[in-house]
């Protein structure tokens, strides 16, 4: 497929990925001058009507998708035999990847990826399309932290580790759900379960259920439970493994409702994590007060103790119409130390609404500083872009004019600048690929000069600026110097003047120039069609393939025109037949008629009025034409 044009439009660079179903590569769309991502379905699938039917159709349907973290479906497609998708490329890795390296994730990054994901699997759900293959091959994570959620109806991988009911590809059985297993009906749930499995996997390292075989794995889902999150990670809070293991809840029913409830989950878990940050921020400033022993078999002559302050001794009964009041001051006592702690967490529970203001564009410490005037936090990511200059906001979350609560922390993206990427060796690479190569590496063709060389190939690249190894911004312009072969020899130009300008065209062939431009002018110096100057002029030096321009004779308006006809009779009978004809204002007609032997010198005069032709004829075929 490499080097391919799909439509003459999609050419094929470099394969990028793919399952048992597809092949995934980077294309080079020549209509928007863009990278794009074709998946190509699979040879062995393309004779199965019912299955490509089902994967057109599927991928019109996912195409109707618009959402930041789904990817874009932008075409749908078939090139001799070859069926395929184009595409958003996305520079960047899987969820894998990622989960591989990193795992396990910090409890905030697994949340917050956990929520783009939901909210791509609402807007699918919303549009009546379930994915039915949630996991982490099929998130991709791009430069600047972004989820993007792919393969919508379309990547149901055929695998060793996929199930099929009937001929069904129903999902990738480390990832699917109880139903999906059993081969029922699947629906919104069943992409809930399967995010409730990648969420686990984000925070603990590992999938819930392995086995030897993807029958063994799949029985697990329907029979067993899956060891609890926290005992792989402690540091999961137990409302976030509540989540995950309601979304992995057996039943569907004991499912969240829809994914949108899930949601609303995970962001309350998200504001869980922001209090318990600050309060562990908190604790550095506010030193923890102790609250007096509440038993009465303690400290007996203590008087805070809230028993002895009630009247009772530590040996007395404690009257029973007593018990209420004393625990409403128990109660007290917990309420009113809590909320002492509390109000050393700043404004965090203020009900004060702020408008967030607009930080995009504005240096990182104005924004900063514009954002804490307005009593909410900051935080603060970066990613290249070659548009905003380093050090300035790029985007910020949640976008400005929002109404929130006073200490919302607000997420703002930093332009690191252009991402730099290193100037590509072009010198000896032939135009077409030195052209594919430059914007490969996300740079731009620029000028392109070409020059003669003797010992380069023609249309081969000699010289390049920037010159490798440079490092430079993406997006910068690279100039490329091309060969133009060998550089052609010289001649010295004749001088043509008083010749005929039909009599000089072989003359021209045989030097390796050309006729330029011809230019008729009044002359009565000259005959009719007679050169008279010419450019450039007798004794130059000029290349071969150099158009040589001529000025001719144009004649008198109305004046006689006569030219001297010479003729030689060819090899021939012993006596031919010869016919002078002359074509001028006044008509056609013969103007010479008589029998010569071959090899018979004959000269006749010849003449007319304005444009003048004479034809001379042999045995009554054309021996020879001019024009006077």
């Amino acid at each position: 497929m490499l080097n391919r044009t799909l439509d003459d439009r999609y050419t094929i660079l470099e394969r990028i990925g793919g399952g048992g179903m597809a092949d995934v590569y980077r294309a080079h769309d020549k209509l928007l001058d863009r990278s794009v991502a074709v998946k190509v379905l699979r040879s062995q699938f393309t004779d199965d009507e019912e299955f490509v039917s089902r994967f057109r159709r599927e991928a019109q349907a996912a195409a109707r998708l618009s959402h930041p973290n789904i990817v874009n479906i932008y075409d749908v497609g078939l090139d001799d035999q070859a069926y395929y998708i184009i595409m958003e490329y996305i520079s960047g890795e899987t969820l894998k990847d990622k989960i591989e390296r990193e795992a396990p994730l910090p409890v905030e990054t697994a949340v917050r990826i956990a929520i783009e994901i939901a909210e791509a699997l609402e807007h699918a759900h919303q549009n009546n399309l379930v994915h039915c293959d949630i996991k982490p091959h099929n998130i991709l994570v791009t430069r600047s932290g972004r989820i993007k959620v792919t393969d919508f109806g379309i990547a149901r991988a055929v695998t060793s580790s996929t199930m099929t009911n009937s001929g069904t590809i129903i999902g990738s059985v480390h990832y699917f759900s109880p139903e999906q297993a059993k081969g029922a009906a699947v629906g919104a749930k069943s992409d809930i379960y399967s995010l409730g499995v990648v969420l686990y996997e984000m925070l603990t390292g590992q999938v819930p259920f392995t086995g030897e075989s993807p029958i063994s794995i799949a029985l697990k889902h329907l029979q067993e439970e899956p060891k609890a999150p926290r005992e792989l990670n402690p540091d999961i809070p137990p409302l976030i493994e509540a989540v995950v293991l309601k979304a992995m809840a057996k039943d569907p029913a004991a499912r969240f409702n829809d994914i949108g409830e899930m949601t609303a989950d995970f962001k309350l878990t998200q504001h869980y994590l922001r209090d318990d940050s600050t309060r562990r921020l908190s604790r550095t400033d506010f030193p923890t007060q102790v609250l007096p022993p509440v038993t009465p078999a303690t400290n007996p002559g203590n008087p805070n103790n809230p028993v002895q302050a009630a009247g009772l001794t530590p040996n007395s009964p404690v009257p029973k119409n007593s018990r209420p009041w004393i625990l409403g001051i128990l109660l007290f006592l917990l309420v009113a130390s809590a909320l002492a702690a509390f109000l050393g967490f700043g404004k965090f529970w203020s009900l004060n609404e702020v408008l967030v203001p607009d930080v995009v564009g504005k240096q990182i410490d104005t924004a900063r500083n514009i954002l804490l005037s307005n009593n909410l936090r900051v935080t603060v990511s970066d990613a290249f872009n070659d548009k905003v200059p380093a050090g300035y906001v790029i985007s910020q979350q949640p976008e400005a004019g929002t109404t929130v609560k006073e200490q919302r922390t607000i997420t703002v993206i930093v332009s690191k600048g252009g991402e730099v990427t290193v100037v590509p060796d072009l010198r000896g690479l032939n135009r077409r690929d030195a052209e594919l190569q430059i914007k490969n590496s996300g740079l731009k063709v620029g000028r392109i000069d070409e020059q003669f060389t003797e010992d380069t190939p023609q249309d081969t690249v000699i010289s390049q600026n920037p010159r490798p190894p440079a490092q430079i911004t993406k997006g910068t312009a690279i100039d490329i110097v091309v060969s133009k072969g060998a550089s052609p020899k010289k001649v010295i130009l004749p001088d043509f003047q008083g010749s005929l300008l039909s009599t000089v065209a072989s003359q021209l062939e045989s030097l390796k120039l050309k006729q330029g431009q011809v230019t008729e002018i009044l002359n009565d110096k000259y005959p009719p069609g007679t050169i008279v100057s010419q450019n450039p002029l007798p004794a130059t030096e000029v290349a071969e393939g150099t158009a040589i321009d001529f000025s001719v004779a144009k004649g008198v308006p109305g004046a006689v025109k006569r030219a001297m006809v010479q003729i030689t009779v060819p090899d021939g009978p012993a006596r031919q037949p010869l016919q002078i004809v002359v074509t001028d204002a006044n008509g056609r007609r013969v103007v010479y008629e008589g029998t010569h032997k071959a090899g018979e010198q004959v000269e006749k005069t010849v003449e007319g009025i304005g444009q003048v032709r004479v034809q001379v004829y042999i045995n009554e075929k054309l021996l020879q034409e001019q024009t006077i």
